[in-house]
Formats: structure tokens, sequence, C-alpha cells
């Protein structure tokens, strides 16, 4: 089973959106923010077991699309779901591999989007 990787500095918002994938039997790892994402991302066991990243646009120390290049520059084929706010735009995450869903959004456009992106890389 791959491992979903959530980079979310909102302890609320993150405890309920794992909580909801979890319950779609998917296995979730959550991280406060990007550097401690791409620390876990130069693991090998971790990063061979990762399927999917999840990530907000404003993260503390990077932006949401520096992060994106960054881990794209380490796991070009990882799949990356980006929660973004109102004043976010799709336009800002240039390549392959990148899913945006822009505000208002439910968690059942989450967890299905997790899942078309996961069923991807099978």
């Amino acid at each position: 089973m791959a491992t979903i990787l959530m980079v979310e500095n909102d302890p609320l918002q993150g405890f309920l959106r794992k909580s909801m994938l979890e319950r779609r039997s998917h296995k979730v790892e959550r991280v406060g923010d990007a550097a401690e994402a791409l620390c876990l991302v130069e693991q090998p066991q971790f990063a061979g077991r990762l399927g999917l990243v999840i990530s907000g646009p404003n993260m503390l120390g990077i932006g949401g699309p520096a992060f994106v290049a960054e881990l794209h520059e380490r796991l070009p084929n990882v799949p990356v779901l980006v929660l973004g706010g109102r004043s976010d735009a799709a336009s800002d995450y240039l390549g392959g591999r990148v899913r945006f869903l822009s505000r208002p959004f439910a968690g059942d456009e989450i967890a299905a989007a997790a899942d078309e992106l996961l069923a991807e890389c099978v």
C-alpha cells in the first residue's frame, strides 16, 4: 500500500484530513512543514513507499510552488495534490503530476482526487 504524505501546518485540518483518508484505507503520514517533508523523502525506505503528497499552498519557510518544484527534483514521478486557497492559482504549479484543488472543496473531493492520483501510479 502506497503512503500519502500530508504537509499541513494547521493541526486541526491535518487531523481531520488524515482521519478522513485513513477511513478510506489509506496509510497517511502527516508532517507540519516542507522541511520535514523533504527530510522524509530523502529516506530511501520512505520514498520507496510514497505514492502521493498532499500539500497546501502556504508553508512556513517555503511557498507551495517552490516546495512542489523541490519535491519533483527529488522524486519526479510522485504526484502532488495542492489544496489551494482562494487567491492561489493553478498556473503557479507548472509541470506534470500536479493537481490543484481550489477552495472551497469538500473532504470527499480531496479523497476522490487522492484516489485518482494513487490509481495513476499503479
